[in-house]
């Protein structure tokens, strides 16, 4: 692990390690105090000067934003949008696209199941065919698999990065190249992976993105963020629109903005806004690289430590593993290990249902438990879990 960490600070900066462990952060991450701070600094203003008046006050910060959003996944700022989830986000560039009767959506059995809802409902309004794409060996996407499947009715590849119900991180980059190579838009659900490590849309080549503020980014809930490339945005038209994403020039006509900001409502979380960009800039001053090395080395702690307790069976894949942690116990079902620790003032949670039930039924899953670290987590944190599992189970 890095040595260099400085642990004493981030955990300072997290009141809530002096009175739990939260292994809950791909769920909802704990706010740092200056994150916090910013979003109650905020609030307190509008209390005190009106809600018009505080955005005034506070324009250059919220537009701030979008320059931090752009250093964090490496694009331009006109190419980021603010939403109010990361749902609203996707949602809002996806149903841009204009499908046909015949064409075809590539996706993976890893694969969110608030984005598959979607997918089928296009399914039966335009005969949209939905594609899941093979696994490889490894429970990953078959990159190959993928090339094998395009041709002219291919009108999408859209992949979630790392599923909420597992420690997988789909090779998106490699998924990026046969996009690019083929010409069709491309799709990242990154809720998992941007904050625990660092994400450069030109590298990995997607055209859309989409980001929650309340997971490894460290942000307040009811925030969000999308990119969309700019070359993509002149054949995407949102869903809904307003006066904020398109300008009425006369009874008859209205233009739509040419930037991300087509995708944004007029009416914001500005609190929200101000504190979210508060959480990038403070993520992006630990360094996403460090973040991620020191996130990974104890997810790699965790597992091994899980594999020494009789009857649990890990139930990640991928040959990168990441930051969340799902098992399950032969002595317990995770909703009742849930309650058990939470008891002892443990925090994690549990996977099961739509959010990963494709995955989870061609795996013969019901439900897992979930645990996962952060940069403020601690070894040692993890060592009083597992000594602790071990005496729940053991009841």
């Amino acid at each position: 692990m890095n040595s260099t960490y400085d642990i004493k600070r981030a955990r300072q900066e997290t009141l809530a390690c002096k009175d739990l462990i939260h292994f809950n952060n791909a769920g909802a991450s704990l706010m740092p105090t200056p994150v916090s701070r910013a979003l109650h600094e905020y609030l307190n203003k509008e209390e005190r000067i009106g809600g018009y008046e505080t955005e005034a006050l506070y324009k250059e910060s919220l537009n701030g934003i979008y320059k931090s959003a752009a250093k964090l996944l490496n694009c331009s700022p006109d190419e980021i949008a603010f939403v109010e989830n990361a749902t609203r986000a996707w949602d809002m560039a996806f149903y841009s696209f204009k499908f046909n009767p015949g064409d075809k959506i590539l996706t993976t059995f890893a694969e969110y199941g608030s984005n598959v809802v979607a997918y089928l409902q296009q399914a039966k309004r335009f005969g949209v065919e939905i594609v899941f794409v093979p696994n490889d060996e490894f429970g990953q996407i078959d990159v190959n698999a993928l090339s094998n499947l395009i041709d002219d009715k291919v009108k999408l590849i859209s992949i979630t990065h790392i599923p909420t119900g597992g420690g997988l991180v789909n090779p998106a980059k490699a998924v990026g190249k046969v996009a690019n190579a083929a010409g069709i838009p491309y799709i990242l659900d990154s809720c998992q992976s941007v904050g625990q490590m660092p994400i450069d849309v030109e590298d990995i080549g997607c055209d859309i993105l989409c980001i929650t503020g309340r997971k490894f980014l460290r942000g307040p809930r009811g925030t969000g963020l999308l990119y969309v490339r700019s070359s993509l945005l002149p054949h995407l038209e949102p869903p809904m629109l307003d006066q904020h994403a398109a300008e009425l020039i006369s009874p008859s006509e209205f233009l739509i903005r040419p930037d991300s900001k087509r995708f944004e409502n007029w009416e914001q979380y500005c609190a929200g806004k101000f504190a979210l960009g508060v959480a990038i800039d403070y993520a992006m001053s630990w360094g996403l690289h460090e973040i991620q090395q020191r996130v990974y080395s104890l997810a790699d702690h965790f597992r091994a430590k899980l594999s020494t307790i009789d009857g649990i069976h890990s139930t990640d894949e991928g040959i990168e593993k990441c930051g969340i942690i799902t098992f399950t116990a032969e002595q317990l079902n995770p909703a009742a290990i849930k309650q058990a620790l939470s008891a002892l003032k443990i925090n994690i949670s549990t996977s099961k249902g739509s959010g990963s039930l494709v995955s989870f039924q061609d795996r013969g899953i019901k439900e897992v438990v979930r645990a996962s670290v952060h940069y403020f987590n601690t070894d040692e944190e993890i060592d009083y879990f597992v000594d602790t599992l071990k005496k729940v189970l053991a009841r």
